[in-house]
């Protein structure tokens, strides 16, 4: 623990490492590609969500994974630019930032998705290792019961536990509070999920 409290950040490093994170982490591309594919506004379909799980009820594939992974890359890129310039724990504090970003993004009046693909993104550019068994729980569970909710909810609660059992002090508190902000949002899906009435994976809105 007594890493937590040696971060090696100067003030203006912290705020260029926060803007940085959060301008990048806002782009909504799950809306972007829906309306340049024609597709309207996929906030008007499904859960109203901006991410990839909802632009698959659109029924175009090729565009959730491509939501998916730009979703994640703005993470990963975030991160590793940051840290590229500024060290480690910039890049940590960026990553949050644009986790942040991508739920209440600045550019649609600050109603963003859930985050799952973005903090998978970012966990990618912080601790790679970690990535790989966030991929491994979210699919075991998704491809157990086809809730991509429940997926997110399981990995987001083991991820930082992991990482605090392997010492990864101050990626693991980020991750922590990222993962409690991913649950508020997805308080919804809980409700549903209790109630068996959660959407499946490839359900159409």
């Amino acid at each position: 623990m007594a890493d937590f409290w040696t971060w090696q950040l100067t003030l203006p490093t912290a705020l260029a490492a926060i803007v940085t994170g959060y301008l990048l982490g806002s782009i909504p591309f799950g809306l972007v590609l829906t309306r340049m594919a024609g597709l309207g506004d996929v906030r008007k379909i499904g859960s109203g969500n901006i991410g990839a799980t909802n632009v698959l009820r659109t029924g175009n594939k090729p565009l959730a994974a491509a939501t998916l992974l730009l979703d994640a890359f703005k993470g990963t890129a975030v991160v590793l630019i940051v840290s590229h310039f500024f060290g480690e724990d910039a890049g940590v504090l960026a990553g949050f930032a644009a986790f942040v970003g991508h739920i209440f993004p600045v550019w649609i009046g600050f109603k963003g998705g859930k985050g799952v693909a973005t903090y998978l993104g970012i966990l990618l550019g912080l601790a790679p290792l970690m990535a790989l068994i966030f991929a491994i729980v979210w699919l075991a569970i998704a491809f157990t019961t086809r809730y991509s909710s429940l997926s997110a909810l399981v990995a987001t609660l083991v991820i930082p536990v992991a990482l605090w059992i392997l010492g990864a002090d101050k990626i693991a508190a980020a991750m922590a509070v990222m993962t409690i902000i991913s649950w508020y949002k997805h308080k919804a899906n809980i409700i549903r999920l209790a109630a068996g009435t959660e959407s499946k994976i490839g359900a159409k809105g």
